[in-house]
């Protein structure tokens, strides 16, 4: 099973913008969408899993030809041919199924300009195979601000879906550290909480040593108050993940907490009384 988490690349045959996974976090078969596959990203995270040390797929995308692919897998997905290819064929039967397209690549998805376009493009193929899955957005909440990617976002759940949205960090400090963006933490909150005021997010954050040393109890403590000051501004938070790092990290000292480390963190999220998920 921990093989098949691990093992998330972002080619699929001759495919270039969409890719199979089966997603830990998912419980199933996810279709990652790279809207990204230049690489560039406004997040230089520690523990990043994308190789950017590999040249690029491509420069820039080419929506027809993701229509294509996405349309492709979609197809095989549905019709169960998929579990008879490598490797998904090792995949336990409780995870056979297609659980969404997910938004996520080697970069923030939210920034490439026709993201609300390639929303609507997913929502049409779902469709038009009447399929039950969802549209997953993987995003690190920076640029909720635009009108453009706000107001996609508020109009995708209309749909089955749901926003992934990263935060790391109770502190400056921590995040400066871990997710390495020159965007202030407050901006993340105020996306955050705007964005929340209008439709569900679920809170995704990944926790992981740094140099060998765990986080701190004060930032783990700080992090728990600012998912109660979110609840408590109206965003609605339908449920935190919390996780570690599952494959080779852009830095060799970014490395996983074991899962008595995540519970303890995930037991101070429930004793604020938000519903919490523990990958490890």
């Amino acid at each position: 099973m921990s093989e098949l988490f691990r093992n998330h690349p972002r080619t699929w045959r001759d495919s270039r913008f969409c890719y199979p996974v089966v997603s830990r976090r998912s419980r199933g078969l996810s279709l990652g969408v790279n809207l990204n596959p230049d690489m560039a990203c406004n997040f230089d995270c520690a523990y990043c899993s994308v190789d950017r040390s590999l040249p690029p797929v491509a420069e820039s995308v080419d929506e027809a030809e993701l229509e294509r692919e996405l349309g492709e897998l979609i197809d095989l997905a549905e019709s169960g041919a998929i579990w008879r290819e490598e490797p998904f064929d090792r995949t336990p039967e409780a995870l056979r199924r297609l659980n969404d397209i997910a938004f996520s690549g080697d970069g923030e998805p939210t920034s490439y300009p026709g993201f609300p376009r390639m929303l609507a493009l997913a929502g049409r193929l779902l469709d038009a195979r009447r399929s039950q899955a969802r549209i997953v957005v993987i995003t690190n909440a920076t640029l909720f601000q635009k009108p453009a990617v706000s107001e996609a976002l508020v109009a995708l759940a209309a749909r089955p879906s749901e926003v992934w949205a990263k935060l790391d960090a109770g502190t400056e400090d921590w995040y400066r550290q871990v997710d390495r963006s020159d965007v202030p933490l407050a901006r993340v909150l105020g996306n955050l909480r705007d964005l929340g005021r209008r439709r569900s997010l679920v809170i995704q954050a990944l926790w992981c040593r740094l140099h060998g040393q765990a986080p701190p109890a004060h930032e783990i403590a700080a992090w728990i108050e600012r998912l109660r000051w979110l609840r408590d501004e109206g965003a609605c938070i339908e449920r935190v993940q919390v996780y570690t790092t599952a494959r080779k990290t852009a830095e060799s000292w970014a490395t996983g907490l074991d899962e008595a480390e995540l519970e303890r963190i995930a037991e101070g999220v429930r004793a604020i009384g938000l519903g919490v998920e523990v990958h490890g």
